[in-house]
């Protein structure tokens, strides 16, 4: 790589460690544009989060023990736009993805992650479900789910291979189907939810803090730490903010080739290696600046939209079903809620429901499959596919994409409904958000320039949220280990 220094600049302390991937060449800080070019960098992420916790999970849990548990989801969110701007810390500043951060301290953490993505994510939850919510809208029987599942995985598959820039073509459709979502949510708060609702929000706060233990012992343990955990993206998903800020073309991602189709795009068969940044005052000016605009493009696309609409869904079922201790979980509880928004507005506002409820699951199923591809794609070409001039990380994704749509598929047909696996595998994404924020901590306070290293009040806050994944998973292990793995669902 050529070096935008001189040769005979001193080596850094801070440089990016080089024992198990290559050493890399100096370059500077490109200016940044204005934050309007970057809006939408989160968005696919943003996308992934609708179809767990702001469709039935959150809206369950408030039907249960009333919209004064709504404040831990807000929480959860939070604590995932501190940990998705310190994966973004790292790549703006090296244009690498923090997983190939952490193969530069371990290379096995590459695989680790791998694996991380791909388990929670074996089993074609989501196609199914959103198949299953399809039948809803158009009143079809439930022998219609695989038919209807295995074309949309289908039709997700064609869209990236053919798609010449595939980031691109996936912000576009994520950025569609979640502005639709928005539509659906506005209306609905216009004209199905209440202001006694929305007031218990924040009147019921006190009543359902001061009986937490209560609460805890009701819903269980396992499941509010992990619905705390899973408000927002959650598990590895995370992870993969930095490949999208990189493709949008963000402080040195801009330096770093497009994941693009084998088929019409343009490939480079060469690992995404980064760089790194000199400590000038240009670079230090410019670093602000980056920071600044990724700050704000996360808060906007990911906290305020993630929170506006799990807040809202939640104020949406307590306004129509209000609570109800023996309301079943899962989808046949969306059913209700559709059927009780039908009886309070008007048959319209059902399907509305089910449409939005669709789209929430089927833009979930794209940003699972997308991210679980890219992630594998990126962390197998930086280590252990480096050396090959043909496996690029643009054909590692097609493949790893195709693999999980032929097999989903297959699953979804037998008629298998692996729930307690999946509710363990989905546990299993709490154990690596308590890995990689410790790992991200670590990362950004040795190995970045002064002026871009982790430090002030953020690295307390971090400090906390890592704690609080490393306790989730401590507490699961032990569940699991004295009451067996039953005790997660």
């Amino acid at each position: 790589m050529t070096e935008s220094v001189e040769s005979s600049t001193p080596r850094l302390a801070t440089e990016l460690p080089s024992k198990y991937l290559p050493a890399v060449g100096y370059r500077d800080l490109p200016e940044p544009r204005s934050l309007r070019k970057y809006m939408g960098a989160s968005i696919i992420l943003t996308a992934t989060a609708l179809g767990s916790g702001e469709l039935v999970l959150w809206p369950y849990i408030t039907t249960q023990v009333g919209l004064g548990i709504v404040w831990l989801a807000v929480v959860g969110i939070t604590m995932q736009f501190f940990l998705n701007m310190e994966i973004e810390r790292y790549t703006l500043i090296t244009g690498e993805t923090a997983v190939t951060g952490f193969s530069r301290m371990w290379l096995p953490w590459g695989i680790v992650f791998v694996l991380g993505a791909i388990l929670p994510n074996a089993w074609p939850g989501w196609a199914s479900s959103g198949a299953t919510v399809f039948t809803f809208i158009f009143n079809l029987s439930e022998s219609a789910v695989p038919l209807i599942a295995t074309i949309f995985l289908i039709s997700i598959g064609l869209a990236v291979t053919i798609s010449p820039v595939i980031y691109q073509t996936l912000e576009k459709i994520e950025g569609v189907m979640i502005a639709l979502i928005l539509v659906f949510v506005v209306t609905a708060i216009a004209v199905a939810t209440t202001g006694g609702a929305w007031a218990q929000v924040v009147t019921d706060i006190p009543e359902v803090t001061g009986n937490l233990p209560a609460v805890v012992a009701q819903l269980g343990a396992a499941s509010l730490f992990g619905a705390i955990v899973f408000a927002g993206a959650g598990g590895a998903n995370n992870l993969v903010q930095s490949n999208y800020i990189r493709d949008k073309g963000m402080g040195m991602g801009i330096n770093i080739p497009n994941i693009v189709s084998p088929v019409t795009g343009q490939e480079v068969a060469a690992p995404s290696l980064g760089y790194m940044v000199p400590s000038t005052k240009e670079n230090e000016r410019r670093w602000r600046q980056w920071w600044r605009i990724a700050n704000w493009e996360q808060l906007i696309t990911f906290w305020f939209i993630g929170a506006l609409l799990l807040v809202s869904l939640a104020v949406l079922v307590v306004s129509t079903i209000g609570t109800n201790t023996e309301l079943e979980e899962g989808l046949s509880f969306l059913q209700a809620e559709g059927s009780a928004l039908g009886d309070l507005i008007g048959p319209w506002f059902t399907t509305a429901f089910y449409v939005a409820g669709f789209l929430m699951l089927f833009s979930t199923n794209i940003g699972v499959i997308d991210y679980v591809s890219r992630l594998a794609g990126d962390s197998l070409k930086v280590t252990f596919l480096k050396e090959s001039n043909f496996w690029s990380e643009s054909k590692i994704y097609i493949t790893v994409v195709w693999i999980m749509i032929i097999a989903g598929s297959g699953i979804i047909w037998t008629g298998i409904e692996p729930v307690l696996l999946l509710i363990i595998s989905s546990a299993g994404g709490g154990f690596v958000m308590a890995i990689y924020s410790v790992l991200i901590i670590m990362l950004n306070r040795r190995h970045l320039p002064e002026f871009a290293k982790l430090k002030g009040w953020r690295l307390p806050v971090m400090i906390l949220i890592a704690m609080f994944y490393v306790a989730f998973s401590l507490f699961l292990t032990y569940q699991m280990i004295t009451q067996g793995p039953a005790s997660v669902a």
